[in-house]
């Protein structure tokens, strides 16, 4: 077991678990292996034309080198996550990054696409339940009026990774083959393994007295979870929210480098550079709407649900229209620039909407659920979606139709919205009461 404070004591400096230094210690190592968590992940859209040279591979098949990452996260998240919440959440989060690293060089070493894909979907199990254990690991060193936007910078660092991956997968297949990307990228995550292990984890909270008296097996407390996880309202809308909005963000980021290069007949290096651009406006995207977010909800929580719908609906109008009409090449690549910063909306403040209403003794098990529909139902279908109608109409008509999703992602939240408020305060108060009767047994 963790042996740090319970959650719900001692916050020394206005809020902060351990303080501020634990505070954004933890937070820069997390965000480090989210960076190369996505690196890895998404070194593979620059790699496409060289896959589609060499193997004669469809578009559907190499849809699905990106989308069998997110299917094997959404597989092993839960249980990842359940086993973390219980037991360390550090200890964890080195596991996953060592696995996933180790992976990631043998994809380096495919000798054909089945084992490409086999090693890829390993990937994905390295990675499974690192976004939810932590996200819950570091929302709960920081205050909560602080949450979306430590959240939004969080998963902004996904875009980083991403960007890095693009742009380091097409410089070095150019010069060395896409063999040598995954080898030089796999290698970093592998230390940062080892120097997560200094991260001050929170010690395992009750999730309830009931839980703790349930029948004397483990199906007790785990029926507590899931009834307390089924009846979060606000958690089910997001849960459709946060991936349809992701469907449109995950299909733009993989197949934009293929578009550069098929339609405008950029070099894969430097269409991996372009769309590089736009993962990048997606990174600070993320983050400067996590703080608008913030203050939006600043007076009425619900208002973060409403400009996160309003969000939604312009970067899928705005997507849409650039794939959809004739533009001038600089003026396409500005619309798409655009759309891309307003996508990334959901990033962290969704996540952090979920962290609002779970309770904090399954949070990691709550952001978990989160992460596999978002990984299941977002990350894992855009790829895979734009290739099949990519196959069927062609790449343009693909990029056009995803954005229809935006529409979808903001109607759950709108929806989310009606539950959000009591719903927090509902946590809040639970919050209350742990940290009531660890009062009482210390003075007892």
């Amino acid at each position: 077991m963790a042996v740090a404070p319970p959650l719900q004591e001692a916050s020394p400096q206005e809020g902060y678990l351990f303080g501020r230094g634990p505070a954004w210690f933890a937070f820069a190592m997390t965000l480090a292996l989210m960076t190369f968590d996505y690196v890895d992940r998404q070194i593979i859209v620059s790699l496409f034309p060289y896959l589609k040279a060499e193997w004669a591979l469809t578009d559907k098949q190499l849809g699905a080198l990106a989308s069998v990452v997110s299917v094997t996260v959404a597989i092993g998240a839960v249980p990842i996550a359940l086993f973390a919440d219980r037991v360390s959440r550090v200890k964890s989060i080195a596991a996953m990054a060592a696995i996933w690293s180790l992976a990631t060089l043998s994809c380096g070493m495919a000798r054909n696409y089945g084992m490409l894909l086999a090693a890829r979907g390993a990937i994905g199990l390295g990675e499974a339940g690192y976004g939810s254990v932590g996200s819950a690991l570091i929302a709960s060193h920081f205050p909560s009026r602080l949450r979306s936007s430590v959240m939004a910078s969080f998963f902004a660092s996904s875009a980083v990774g991403s960007v890095v991956g693009v742009m380091l997968g097409g410089l070095i297949a150019a010069r060395w083959g896409w063999q040598a990307a995954f080898g030089i990228v796999g290698l970093p995550g592998l230390v940062l393994a080892l120097l997560y292990l200094k991260v001050r984890d929170y010690r395992t909270v009750a999730l309830a007295p009931a839980a703790g008296a349930a029948a004397g097996t483990q199906a007790g407390p785990l029926r507590h979870v899931v009834h307390m996880l089924t009846h979060t309202r606000t958690l089910l809308w997001v849960c459709i929210g946060g991936p349809a909005q992701l469907i449109v963000v995950s299909a733009l980021w993989a197949w934009l480098p293929s578009y550069l290069n098929r339609l405008h007949g950029v070099a894969p290096a430097q269409a991996g550079m372009q769309a590089a651009l736009v993962v990048l406006a997606g990174a600070a995207g993320g983050v400067i709407w996590g703080a608008v977010i913030d203050r939006a909800g600043g007076q009425q929580p619900r208002r973060k649900l409403a400009t996160l719908a309003l969000l939604c609906i312009a970067s899928g109008i705005v997507l849409a229209s650039a794939f959809a009409f004739t533009f001038e090449p600089r003026t396409q690549f500005a619309l798409t620039l655009f759309g891309g910063f307003l996508a990334t909306c959901t990033s962290g403040p969704a996540t952090a909407i979920v962290i609002d209403v779970i309770h904090p003794g399954v949070r990691a098990t709550g952001c978990a659920v989160f992460a596999l529909v978002q990984n299941l139902f977002g990350l894992a279908v855009g790829p895979f979606l734009a290739g099949v109608l990519s196959d069927a109409w062609g790449l343009v008509p693909a990029l056009t139709i995803t954005p229809v999703f935006s529409l979808l992602a903001a109607t759950a939240f709108l929806l989310a919205g009606r539950s959000y408020e009591a719903e927090k305060a509902r946590t809040t108060a639970a919050i209350a009461l742990e940290a009531e009767g660890r009062l009482r047994v210390g003075l007892a």
